[in-house]
């Protein structure tokens, strides 16, 4: 069996850990053991936060819609029942961004509403 000489290829491992590990603190931008530990918790809270982000913009989302309806004279429930029976297909995202923006639309859109549940 030949002999493998693998130092270019660690070399390389190596140096890419410790360029990922770029601006953490102490020990874990320089040191690899340290480094690849680090990396792998970042990686952990990453792939967490990803999801946690959608769950957290969510709630941004209803409580922007609650509080505009809420202005409009309906709760939050009241409103979204009442454009789901007025076949009012728009996302808690578009509808927070219109709550935001544009408080005349998100008017009409809860007098919308407000007539569905009413028939």
């Amino acid at each position: 069996m030949t002999r493998v000489k693998r130092s270019v290829n660690a070399r390389k491992k190596r140096r890419a850990t410790l360029e990922l590990t770029k601006g953490f603190r102490g020990e874990a931008h320089s040191n690899y053991k340290r480094a690849k530990e680090a990396l792998l918790k970042a990686d952990k809270y990453a792939y967490r936060d990803r999801r946690n982000r959608k769950r957290d913009f969510r709630r941004l989302w209803i409580t922007r819609i609650n509080a505009a309806a809420r202005i409009n004279g309906m709760s939050y429930s009241q409103l979204m029942h009442g454009l789901k029976l007025a076949g009012v297909e728009l996302d808690r995202k578009v509808l927070a961004d219109i709550a935001v923006r544009d408080a005349e639309t998100f008017r009409r859109f809860a007098e919308v509403a407000r007539e569905a549940s009413a028939a």
